[in-house]
């Protein structure tokens, strides 16, 4: 039940952040769908490996390197799905930070559940 929380709000939040950034394209409810299972897949398999990968730089920049990670994903997984695109680096990392926060209220909030 979670899970399918976890896709549907992800989904939601991709129009939202399609409405309000310029560069990020969502065509509709089916590529928000997929572009959201697909993006949870890469949460769980893709970012813990390359997170240990750039452990160095992390650290160096107290973390921080961890959002350009994020907006590299982001920006990579709109040339896997069509329906979605993202223009450039920036929009990817507005929109991935926007999801990072929407992701971590939602976290929170299905923690009490």
């Amino acid at each position: 039940m979670r899970a399918l929380i976890w896709v549907l709000v992800t989904a939601a939040t991709l129009f939202v952040i399609a409405n309000y950034i310029p560069g990020i394209v969502v065509a509709n409810w089916y590529s928000a769908f997929i572009v959201a299972i697909i993006w949870g897949i890469l949460g769980f398999t893709v970012r813990p490996v390359l997170t240990l990968l750039t452990l160095p730089i992390n650290i160096l920049t107290f973390g921080l390197f961890s959002f350009v990670v994020n907006a590299l994903l982001f920006w990579l997984l709109a040339t896997f799905v069509a329906g979605f695109s993202v223009s450039g680096f920036i929009p990817a990392l507005e929109g991935s930070a926007i999801l990072a926060i929407v992701s971590w209220l939602l976290h929170k909030a299905l923690k009490h559940e």
